[in-house]
């Protein structure tokens, strides 16, 4: 490194915003996350001994990944590489990978490599650390907010060991708040603020589990705060907080792993009749900008899948909510998909339908070329009586328009999809259903 390069960096680390300066760097100045880091933990003790072997970190932003890993770079012998997967490609592997085996060969020392945002890199980039992995040239921390089993290469996940990282407290927030606050070396303690205690449980409260997102607040209120004449120190009152924090962090990623999570769990609420958990859900998503086609489709899928014939009308009330949305669209769309939601959630339930359309689909693959009984066939193209297919009988010249013959093809006869349940109108079609077949004709 040159003067050049030196002077960049230390203006860099001076003009960082406070979140990057208020990194700890060491394991004892880390706020939360003691169930991966508590005494006596895996990491701790990998840390703690320089035995790391390669992990992955995965949890949402702010919640200590990429601190870890610089907290990993203070305390080990090992060389310490970083690479963002934003902005870095295979050539900068190459490199990294390059060093690593010329101080490995050399020095004996190993290498750490950490990617940020691992999941940002496709299968070709991942799969290329694999042998230097397996072989031990580098040792790899990647950081990701996407659930690792679905964004990194199973390869790479066997080699490594994954940690989820929690979204912080309230407690754990409030005390890196007072911490940047009164901080002279690192956090903002040479602008003489002081912060009210309502302010720090606001913010900490606002940040959703986010550290950075409430230093930022702190941060951004200790610069546009005017000292008071009277004291001359800067006062962060709950006004202050309030005016810096002014929309509560909500977690929710569009394209995401919290978008699964989350719309599953808006599934899961309707099914397991819990209105109150649906709109709960349904107002995240809403808030998080989601698109209302997307949640009204989950909506009439719920509708067949979970309540089916059980309450008929659901679908209807979905469908309708489906197109109202298109044609009314936000704010006022989100009355409509309550409307739907709570509905559905409401709605007696049966998956009866569901499971036929199932077992019938696994009987099609089974039973694929099983021919259609000859009386039901067409027949009214020339030569069908010739073929046999006659003796169709019609159903509505018998009682109850019903009469018993045979539809199911002759390997499928006696089988049985549709079981209505005792829930909502299915019950009084589970009645009917046995009592036409047990007062029916047999048309003989």
């Amino acid at each position: 490194m040159d003067l050049f390069d030196f002077m960049r960096e230390q203006k860099g680390k001076q003009e960082s915003p406070l979140a990057r300066r208020l990194r700890p760097k060491n394991l004892s100045d880390v706020v939360g996350q003691e169930h991966i880091l508590g005494p006596g933990k895996l990491l701790t003790r990998a840390i703690e001994a320089d035995r790391l072997s390669s992990v992955i970190l995965y949890g949402p932003p702010g919640t200590g990944k990429t601190t870890l890993a610089y907290v990993i770079a203070n305390t080990t012998k090992a060389d310490f590489k970083e690479i963002n997967a934003t902005t870095s490609g295979k050539k900068d592997m190459e490199e990294v990978v390059r060093e690593a085996k010329n101080t490995l060969g050399m020095y004996g020392r190993k290498t750490i490599l950490f990617v940020d945002e691992i999941h940002r890199f496709n299968k070709a980039q991942q799969d290329f650390l694999l042998p230097y992995v397996e072989d031990g040239t580098v040792i790899l921390i990647g950081a990701t907010t996407e659930n690792p089993y679905f964004e990194v290469n199973s390869a790479l996940i066997s080699r490594s060991t994954v940690f989820r990282l929690n979204p912080l407290t309230e407690e754990d927030i409030a005390k890196l708040i007072r911490r940047a606050v009164t901080d002279k070396e690192q956090g903002m303690g040479v602008y003489n603020a002081e912060i009210s205690e309502e302010a720090v449980h606001f913010l900490a409260d606002m940040a959703e589990g986010d550290a950075r997102n409430a230093l930022n607040a702190v941060e951004l209120g200790i610069l546009t705060t005017e000292p008071d004449p009277a004291d001359g120190r800067i006062h962060i009152t709950l006004q202050v907080a309030e005016e810096c924090i002014q929309r509560r962090n909500i977690k929710y990623d569009k394209d995401g792993d919290n978008h699964y999570d989350i719309i599953s769990a808006f599934i899961k609420s309707m099914r397991g009749s819990d209105p109150d958990a649906a709109v709960y859900y349904l107002a995240k998503m809403l808030y998080g900008g989601e698109s209302v086609t997307f949640i009204a489709r989950r909506i009439m899928i719920c509708a067949s899948e979970d309540v089916g014939m059980a309450d008929p009308q659901a679908l209807q009330v979905a469908v309708a909510a489906a197109q109202a949305v298109e044609r009314v669209g936000l704010p006022e769309s989100q009355l409509i998909l309550a409307h739907a939601a709570v509905y559905v959630a409401t709605a007696p339930k049966s998956n009866s339908v569901t499971n036929a359309i199932f077992a019938a689909t696994a009987a099609v693959k089974e039973h694929g070329r099983a021919e259609v009984p000859p009386h039901l066939r067409d027949a009214h193209y020339s030569g069908s009586k010739e073929l046999g297919q006659v003796g169709y009988k019609y159903a509505h010249d018998f009682p109850n328009h019903y009469v018993k013959q045979q539809y199911l093809p002759d390997p499928l006869v006696g089988t049985t999809f549709y079981e209505p349940s005792e829930q909502g109108k299915e019950a009084k079609i589970r009645e009917w259903m046995k009592y036409l077949k047990e007062e029916a004709e047999d048309g003989e």
